[in-house]
């Protein structure tokens, strides 16, 4: 077994195999393919496949392909992607609850059957209105009473597409007292003459998501039907369904608390709502919570999969701070990322006692405590470029406060020489375009002679060897911790500053070299990743990912 947090799941599934309830542990991930998955749904898919692997047992993914209006193949293969990103691989083949309409179709029949299934003819709103409240009973439809010959009879015209939408129901006959609102006949079967991404036009009835998951599950011998807490009031329906039906094996359902982090939202729906408005470029536009969104950000996939386990799963509803998101992230990047230099706003630096045509080969650590991914290469020419914020003219500005490039003083070029600045050269509205500045001989890895103290070291690039890249300057893309909540519209807390794209950037050559998802820490910089879909090595678009610190409070 992996060396994984203990939850009270595995305390559930440890005392299961103890007592030979189960042989093998066998999980499953059923997405409705009606949308991208989000980091909510990251969470599950650690938990369902991690509990799997933990026991050397088995997770299926099966998609809830019950709604086909929402449904699209888009959707489908997204899943798929980010589960395989993730670093899992579920059973077999790829599952449906589609493959299980026939089946689910004879158990409706064989409910009608048992005088436990009824067609109801009461529209919409009546239905409502007999279901009754929270504090108030429901009462009984009128239909519920049809005989079993009359019920079969209907639901065929049903299924053969003689009514239209919405002229019935077929629903469960259960107990319009029951406490628990999910118990007071629930629906099983809807019309809905839509083709179907799977089934194409067989079916114009389709079961309805309580009805198809419970026999989803046992008819795939799942052991442990892994839920969310919203469904904890599902579950006594879920029971209901398997000791009415021949089913072939009886799973268990438990639920855990859902993922909520702030300053996100992750309703499918209000998602879709930012993608059909055009607030972001698509559903995996790096400020999306979804998994392909953060993929596309730089987000490590294993930085997703040991936030899960800090998060950890219990059955306490709460909010977790993204800050615990943006440690797991730098946590891995720091480890893993290989350091590059880019200058993201760049004035030109000339090298006054160097020829024009001078070259040099600097070399400098992939990563700084990892000597095995080597060195990389960083020409040193007469023209560089440095970011404009590390140089000032104010000569009165304390070594403490700035560390950077100041007229008339020294600064460690990193990895390279020690330079000093002469004199500017400045355009007719007075801003600075060349710094001039000179170099200190024999500073190459070495300390300066004595009386030469460089303020501090800055990040650089060869003008004329350097790649120019777009980068793309990504934040939260909500400025409210709760942006979906409370009465406000959630385009009110839309974060103005959520993108900055910086045109005219600068990066050493071997960085894009590397395949599109490369992350690297630029130095000084923060974390940024090769565009997957817009990158190419003669026009790099670098998405930033994260910074190196969190600076996110102090804008707040």
């Amino acid at each position: 077994m992996n060396d994984k947090p203990a939850n009270f799941l595995t305390a559930v599934i440890d005392e299961d195999l103890e007592k030979g309830k189960h042989q093998k542990i066998v999980t499953r991930f059923p997405p409705e393919p009606n949308g991208y998955l989000h980091i909510g749904h990251a969470k599950s898919i650690c938990l369902n496949f991690g509990l799997a692997l933990q026991y050397n047992g088995e997770c299926n993914l099966r998609f809830d392909d019950t709604n086909p209006e929402k449904e699209d193949q888009e959707y489908i293969d997204s899943i798929q992607e980010d589960i395989k990103w993730l670093g899992f691989n579920w059973a077999g083949e790829v599952k449906y609850s589609s493959s299980y309409f026939d089946t689910l179709h004879d158990y409706a029949r064989h409910l009608v059957k048992e005088g436990k299934a009824y067609v109801c003819d009461l529209s919409p709103e009546q239905a409502r209105e007999y279901r009754g409240t929270l504090t108030e009973a429901g009462k009984d439809s009128p239909y519920r009473n049809r005989t079993v010959e009359e019920n079969l009879a209907l639901f065929e015209k049903m299924r053969l597409g003689e009514f239209d939408e919405g002229a019935c129901v077929l629903r469960a006959k259960i107990d319009m007292a029951s406490p628990n609102m999910n118990l007071r006949d629930p629906i099983l079967y809807r019309i809905r003459k839509v083709e179907h991404h799977q089934t194409g036009d067989k079916w114009c009835i389709y079961p309805s998501y309580d009805f198809t998951h419970g026999q989803s599950d046992a008819l795939e011998g799942i052991t442990h039907s892994i839920c969310t807490l919203e469904f904890e009031d599902h579950r006594p329906l879920y029971e209901w369904f398997l000791d009415n039906l021949p089913v072939p094996a009886n799973p268990k359902q438990y639920e855990f608390a859902r993922l909520n982090v702030n300053y996100t939202v992750t309703s499918k729906r209000k998602l879709k709502r930012l993608v059909d408005e055009s607030v972001v470029s698509g559903w995996d536009d790096p400020r999306m919570p979804t998994i392909s969104g953060m993929r596309r950000r730089g987000v490590p996939a294993a930085a997703l999969r040991n936030f899960s386990d800090m998060v950890g799963t219990n059955r306490s509803e709460g909010v977790v701070d993204l800050g615990m998101l943006d440690f797991a992230i730098r946590e891995e990047l720091n480890e893993t990322a290989p350091r590059a230099m880019c200058v993201l706003n760049p004035v030109k630096v000339v090298i006054s006692n160097v020829v024009a045509d001078h070259f040099e080969e600097m070399a400098a650590p992939v990563h700084p405590n990892k000597e095995e991914m080597g060195a990389r290469k960083l020409p040193f020419t007469q023209e560089l470029y440095i970011d404009r914020a590390d140089f000032s003219e104010d000569t009165t500005l304390s070594r403490k406060k700035f560390k950077r490039l100041v007229l008339g003083e020294y600064v460690r070029l990193r990895s390279a020489y020690v330079i000093k600045a002469d004199a500017v050269v400045k355009d007719e509205s007075g801003e600075i375009t060349e710094i001039k500045a000179s170099i200190v001989e024999g500073t190459v890895g070495e300390n300066p002679p004595e009386g030469i103290k460089p303020r501090g070291v800055i990040h650089w690039v060869s003008a004329s060897k350097s790649v120019k890249a777009k980068v793309r300057l990504y934040d939260r893309l909500f400025n409210h911790e709760t942006p979906d909540k409370g009465e406000q519209d959630l385009m009110e807390y839309l974060n103005p500053n959520s993108l900055a794209v910086l045109e005219d950037c600068y990066i050493e050559p071997d960085a894009v070299t590397m395949p599109a998802e490369t992350s690297f820490q630029f130095e000084r910089e923060g974390y940024f990743v090769l565009d997957r879909h817009e990158s190419s090595s003669d026009s790099p678009v670098f998405n930033k990912t994260i910074g190196l610190k969190d600076v996110w409070e102090r804008k707040v």
